[in-house]
Formats: C-alpha cells, sequence, structure tokens
C-alpha cells in the first residue's frame, strides 16, 4: 500500500448523523457554502470538531 492510500483509509469516515431541519434554511445553507467553495458536509464537521475542542472537560 502507498501512502497516499494509507492516509485516506486513515481518514474515512464510517458514521452518519442524519438532521432534519427545515427546507429553505437546508438549501440556503448548501447555496451558501457553493458559494464559499466548500461543502455543507465540510462545514458541519468543521462545526463539530470545534464544538468538541471549545467545550471537551
Amino acid at each position: 500500500m502507498n501512502k497516499k492510500s494509507e492516509k485516506k483509509k486513515a481518514g474515512k469516515k464510517d458514521s452518519q448523523l442524519v438532521l432534519r431541519l427545515d427546507k429553505e434554511e437546508r438549501d440556503a445553507f448548501v447555496e451558501l457554502c457553493k458559494d464559499m467553495d466548500t461543502s455543507a458536509a465540510r462545514e458541519i464537521r468543521r462545526f463539530i470538531r470545534d464544538f468538541l475542542k471549545e467545550n471537551a472537560d
């Protein structure tokens, strides 16, 4: 296995979080993320990591 495939395997995401939210909010969020050249999933993951850092014991 080369280093690139080892890195991908180590960072593989293996869980999902299902959210229910208002369609208009979801669509606005996804569109804003596109405008900012990012993805909704990336920004939600970043929020979760930051939240955990700020609130961890």
